[in-house]
């Protein structure tokens, strides 16, 4: 009878316990930075609030990730609906220097009952966050969950979570699921992730938690990382482990009625109104949650907050921005709406995602001013912008930005040619970074500010300004259309028609100069203005590698040299040959802008060139030619000034090129897969060459290569002649384990890529097994002692040795042997007799060769003797 009691209070004692201990459902760790190395962190827990267990856990122990252990103390414990408690810890931690922080809590028990995880009332509820302290990706804090995960679902009905991100810093955050974590943060030993209908997933960018639809009720808890990136790179993260209760119910979700993703000009009002409808009838109240709301100057708010009503309700959302939330990451804003309901409430969500985007920069003008161009502009709008970008284009792009459209896209023809610094300064000359800009071209330009995270604000007005035309403008610097062949070069240029002839009166005098190999030449001098033609006989472009650049420069007796035209050169035609094709490219170092060029070819054989394309780019492929053919082309462009007065269309020649394709292109790699053969501890290599609508088909030979194991290269074993698909056997081996890859060969000697490597391990075969019986009584059935389903599961394909013994009842050894195929023929092995029927012990020690190295394995059993 005591002894009965003794056990009857024991049991008592752990039920109690376990009581106690049964609380846990939710946790996350933030932390603010507070200067210096120094950072708040904040544990916040949610708990079930009919467990005693509450109510002692006023100090939690936190890893702060740096070998040191503090006890947190609790400064917040709130009873909310539904049985939850909230519990929030809070204490400042100082690092001793920089570096990654995992900071980590564990509590000894979860709530009892959860359903995808095994005995979960005694797996420890785990969560970590990382700091990582680095002084050149700047001071961090983390994100901030601000939606609880209180919120129930039904089964069958689509359960919807979002934690309401925000990150203070403006940081781009990713999500992921997560295995839910117990004893030192390993993966708790069965978890599963909630069953689901359809599927369970989160959205990488927005956090929302989806599991469609629930099939079982219950409790269930899942988990999720949120991380940080800030360029590129990873600078926080915070786990959160949240338990689901999912019940059984003819409920449905709220609606919510709401705009979707916007935009807004920092100091303008954004307001939009927001609406629930509860498809019930039930009454609702419509909440409000993220980053706009959490903003020291001028937060959002929503009127009325939070709203309540049935079965239909509507708050208003106001935000006056400022220059001060600009912010190259939108924020979200989550409006969350909850019913009323007898057995379960359920919850909706929608996230609206809003940019703040800065204001233009004001009244941009352009005045021609000498050889440049003189910006101006109104004062920053934003004092907290940091940088001014210039823009530039020839001729006017009509560009006005669309909704929402940030900087200056590409598709405009703008490119960035400066960024100006100095904010309290509205000027900026462009003089094409000293070297002049050109007459006869419509200089339009667009500015924007920059802020600290990288955003871009709207597009200025565009303002557009040429310089005067009181310089000679070089049109042509052309092979000699006439005679192509010649290659020599025709110059011609525009005469200057807004001299200042007060200060530079006349007469005028031309000198055109070329400019070749670091030698400058004078080639032509001409008196007066209308001389502005001429054809440099002396060169022949066809037979250089580099062609040379001209001027034309302006002098007057007087005043000497004037100024100078820019350079502008012939076109400089490459080719590069390849397989049955002939890769064209050219460069045009002219002043004007060139939009689009022919493409001309001469065949093997024939004297005329003739047009084979059009582009408006730089290269051009010319394909299904012949191998060992010489072919012949020229590129002709087609361009001009954006000014009027000068010849348009701006027509220039190329000099000659000539070249021969060549197969240097090797084949594609081929496909592999391997099947292996156990019993005969053989490989077969078995793959498939991609074909000709891929590939092209002249391979000659396919190379094998192997190796057996990891810490050994890849060595060539044999090769092929090819066929389309084939196969090769590998044979002789000691074991079937190694990895092999091919290489096609084609008939010039291009080697492909490697193919796709393909690993046979020593799983690959059946694992070692030994039978409990056998029969040795020469009937020759089942006579000797072999491991299961031999020969087909050969062990000499994947076992390297074992060590083998058999003991009888009395531990004395009557057989050993270090033979994988063992063949115990029943004898005792000192005598030489039959060992008696019966049952007999054995361990055996097996090892495997893996590809990674020997794999050890230990059986041991009974072998019964029966004759």
């Amino acid at each position: 009878m005591q002894k009965n009691i003794g056990i009857f209070f024991i049991f008592m004692l752990l039920s109690l316990n376990q009581v106690l201990a049964t609380h846990q459902r939710a946790a996350e760790i933030s932390y603010k930075w507070l200067g210096g190395l120094t950072y708040e962190f904040t544990i916040t827990m949610y708990t079930y609030t009919p467990s005693p267990a509450d109510d002692d856990r006023t100090f939690l122990p936190i890893k702060w990730g740096d070998n040191t252990i503090d006890d947190i103390p609790r400064i917040t414990f709130v009873a909310l609906p539904n049985n939850y408690t909230l519990n929030v810890y809070r204490m400042n931690h100082t690092y001793s220097a920089a570096g990654k922080f995992t900071i980590s809590v564990e509590d000894p028990n979860r709530n009892f009952g959860v359903i995808n995880i095994p005995n979960s009332v005694n797996v420890p509820m785990y969560v970590e966050s990382e700091l990582i302290i680095n002084p050149f990706l700047g001071n961090n804090n983390s994100v901030r969950l601000l939606n609880a995960p209180i919120d129930q679902g039904c089964v069958g009905k689509l359960y919807v979570h979002n934690p309401s991100a925000y990150d203070p810093d403006g940081d781009s955050l990713s999500f992921r699921l997560l295995n839910c974590k117990g004893a030192e943060g390993l993966d708790i030993p069965g978890f599963t992730q909630p069953q689901a209908s359809n599927s369970f997933s989160i959205n990488p960018v927005s956090g929302e938690l989806y599991w469609e639809n629930p099939v079982l009720q219950g409790e269930y808890n899942v988990a999720f990382i949120v991380e940080e990136w800030r360029a590129g790179i990873k600078v926080g993260s915070v786990i959160r482990d949240m338990q689901i209760l999912i019940g059984a119910c003819a409920n449905n979700p709220p609606e919510i009625i709401s705009l979707d993703d916007t935009c807004v000009i920092a100091g303008n009002m954004l307001t939009f109104d927001v609406t629930a409808i509860d498809p019930d009838g039930n009454a609702l109240s419509l909440t409000a949650s993220g980053g706009p709301f959490e903003q020291a100057q001028n937060p959002a708010v929503i009127i009325p907050d939070s709203a309540t009503g049935m079965p239909e309700v509507t708050t208003s959302f106001f935000w006056d921005v400022n220059c001060n939330h600009i912010n190259k990451t939108p924020y979200q804003v989550l409006f969350k709406a909850r019913d009323v309901h007898p057995e379960v409430s359920l919850t909706s969500f929608k996230t609206v995602f809003i940019r703040v985007i800065a204001p233009p920069i004001e009244n941009l003008t352009a005045e021609a001013l000498g050889n440049g161009i003189d910006l101006n502009w109104d004062p920053k709008p934003c004092e907290n912008a940091v940088s001014y970008r210039i823009y530039r284009r020839n001729g006017s792009s009509g560009f006005v930005p669309g909704y929402c459209e940030t900087g200056v896209p590409a598709y405009t023809g703008y490119r960035l040619i400066a960024e100006h610094t100095e904010m309290d300064l509205q000027h900026y000359r462009d003089d094409n970074d000293g070297n002049s800009l050109v007459p006869g071209i419509d200089y339009c330009y667009l500015i924007t500010s920059t802020y600290p995270d990288g955003s871009e604000s709207l597009a200025s007005n565009e303002a557009c300004a040429a310089l005067r035309r009181d310089l000679p403008v070089i049109t042509h610097a052309s092979n000699d259309s006439l005679n192509l062949n010649s290659g020599n070069v025709l110059l011609a240029w525009s005469p200057p028609t807004e001299i200042d002839s007060i200060q530079f009166p006349p007469p005028y005098r031309y000198k055109l100069l070329r400019d070749y190999e670091g030698e400058t030449t004078t080639l032509f001098t001409g008196f007066g203005l209308s001389d502005t033609l001429f054809k440099d006989n002396s060169i022949n472009i066809n037979q250089l590698d580099i062609q040379p650049k001209y001027r034309v420069s302006l002098e007057n007796d007087q005043n000497g040299f004037i100024g100078s035209s820019p350079n502008a050169s012939p076109i400089d035609l490459q080719i590069d040959p390849t397989d049955e094709t002939l890769l064209l490219r050219w460069t045009a170092l002219v002043p004007w802008l060139n939009d689009s060029f022919a493409i001309y070819r001469q065949m093997p054989g024939e004297l005329q060139f003739k047009r084979i394309a059009l582009t408006n780019r730089n290269n051009y492929a010319d394909t299904a030619l012949n191998n060992g053919d010489s072919y012949c082309y020229y590129v002709v462009s087609y361009g001009g000034y954006s000014s009027p007065g000068i010849i348009h269309p701006v027509i220039n020649y190329s000099p000659i090129k000539c070249a021969v394709p060549i197969d240097n292109v090797p084949p594609c790699p081929p496909e592999l897969r391997v099947e292996t053969n156990c019993e005969t501890a053989e490989n077969t290599l078995i793959w498939h060459y991609p074909g000709a609508d891929s590939c092209k088909m002249d391979v000659a030979s396919y190379l094998i290569y192997y190796t057996p194991q990891a810490n050994q290269a890849f060595q060539l074993i044999d090769s092929v002649t090819n066929q389309q698909d084939t196969s090769w056997l590998h044979q002789g081996l000691d074991w079937v384990t190694g990895c092999y890859h091919l290489k096609a060969r084609d008939i010039n000697g291009n080697l492909s890529e490697a193919s796709n490597i393909v690993c046979v391990d020593f799983d690959s075969c059946p694992l070692y097994e030994l039978p409990n019986v056998f029969t040795p009584n020469a009937d020759q059935y089942n006579d000797l002692w072999q491991p299961v389903n031999y020969p087909s599961s050969n062990p000499k394909a994947n076992v390297e040795s074992i060590k083998l013994t058999v003991f009888n009842r009395w531990g004395n050894t009557v057989f050993e042997t270090n033979d994988p195929l063992i063949n115990w023929d029943g004898k005792d092995q000192q005598s030489g007799k039959d060992c008696v029927d019966g049952t007999y012990f054995y361990v055996c020690e097996v090892w495997f060769l893996s590809f990674d190295g020997p794999v050890k394995q230990t059986l041991q059993g009974a072998i019964t003797i029966l004759r």
